[in-house]
């Protein structure tokens, strides 16, 4: 019951507020809807220039997408209907607990991310804005600088009232896919959005599961939200790019190229191959469902009614390099392990030049 009294509030982060005929001047040529998202701007101005580096899709961006979804993901209706954590709304979720809260980075499954928490909490007390809305609107932008990435929704509003997350809530990549689509779906995702929300993953990296190897990505194109990432899944794995198996690991097709044992499993599994499948010679599919589903991630345990659109302070991203996914050099569909048995396997080119290798980035 409580789920589905949820929905009414899920469905409306998706609903895209008209825009008054006034727009307040926000000062530096910027222009809101609102007066209240004009604090927006000049957090955007101070990340861009001090947190992502003149805006670039590095390592700062990858890490504050990562650290949205491992915020908001610490929400379970389950454990509420136990009467063991939180309430139908301020449940946990995108609250920013993860920020007001060390003990959540010591979890295992967000491992590394006390560097990112430890970067942002300045600018999120610097401009006196909540630490769940920082997370989300530090996470949207940065994407943005990935070309071809997506424009997500961005609502603000979020109080600092939260409280500590419990532990496992977040999946680990050894987690078999029962286990993950289960967690996913106490949160009120079904085994598409969870294929939906892997689109992250087109520009991130590991650095704990082989710390040997930190920042090795997970597909060739790490700064480019694009579709290689489900493509050079579904290929054969070779070779592991660092000291051998770690926990978690499964064998990768590239050198210097990381696999998840999770997003191996997810990419073959029958629930949900079909819709990796589907990303692969669709980039603006792939897009547009990251936007769904990250405009229902970013308010879990929120009421979006009570938030106010600032979607318009969002940069708009650069085109990606390709906007069709290809078979990296040296494969070919011989090397692709289809798993959806319903659909045809998409026909994409291969890429002509030397085979693929990719650059490790060297740890700091």
């Amino acid at each position: 019951m409580f789920a589905k009294a949820l929905i009414p509030f899920l469905s409306l982060a998706l609903i895209v507020r008209a825009a008054p005929s006034h727009k307040s001047d926000c000062g530096n040529g910027h222009l809101a809807s609102n007066s209240q998202c004009c604090v927006w701007y000049d957090v955007l101005d101070d990340i861009q220039t001090n947190l992502f580096d003149g805006g670039e899709c590095g390592e700062e961006a990858h890490e504050s997408l990562r650290l949205t979804f491992h915020d908001a993901i610490g929400f379970s209706p389950a454990l509420f209907r136990e009467g063991k954590f939180g309430q139908v709304l301020h449940g946990g979720g995108a609250d920013g607990s993860i920020m007001a809260f060390p003990i959540e980075t010591t979890f295992k499954a967000s491992a590394g991310l006390d560097e990112i928490v430890g970067e942002q909490k300045p600018f999120a007390l610097k401009h006196n804005v909540s630490f769940g809305d920082f997370i989300q609107f530090a996470g949207a932008v940065g994407v943005s600088n990935c070309r071809g990435g997506p424009r997500l929704q961005f609502l603000a509003g979020r109080s600092n009232h939260s409280q500590v997350s419990p532990d496992g809530l977040i999946p680990l990549p050894e987690d078999p896919v029962d286990k993950i689509l289960a967690r996913m779906a106490d949160a009120g995702f079904s085994p598409a959005e969870v294929v939906d929300l892997l689109a992250s993953h087109t520009v991130a990296a590991q650095d704990h599961v082989d710390p040997t190897i930190h920042g090795s990505p997970f597909d060739s194109t790490p700064s480019d939200f694009d579709a290689q990432f489900f493509v050079e899944t579904l290929l054969k794995g070779v070779a592991f790019p660092g000291n051998g198996s770690n926990v978690g690991e499964v064998l990768s097709p590239y050198p210097g190229e990381m696999r998840l044992q999770s997003d191996a499993a997810i990419a073959r599994d029958p629930r949900t191959a079909c819709e990796w499948q589907s990303f692969i010679a669709n980039q603006e599919l792939m897009v547009r469902k990251f936007e769904k589903v990250m405009a229902k991630m970013a308010v879990l345990g929120q009421d979006p009614r009570k938030l106010i659109d600032c979607s318009e302070v969002i940069p708009v991203p650069k085109p990606a390099a390709s906007q069709v996914a290809h078979l990296p050099a040296g494969k070919n569909l011989k090397d692709i392990q289809v798993s959806c048995k319903h659909i045809p396997f998409p026909t994409i080119k291969a890429d002509p030049g030397p085979e693929t290798s990719i650059p490790v980035v060297p740890a700091s």
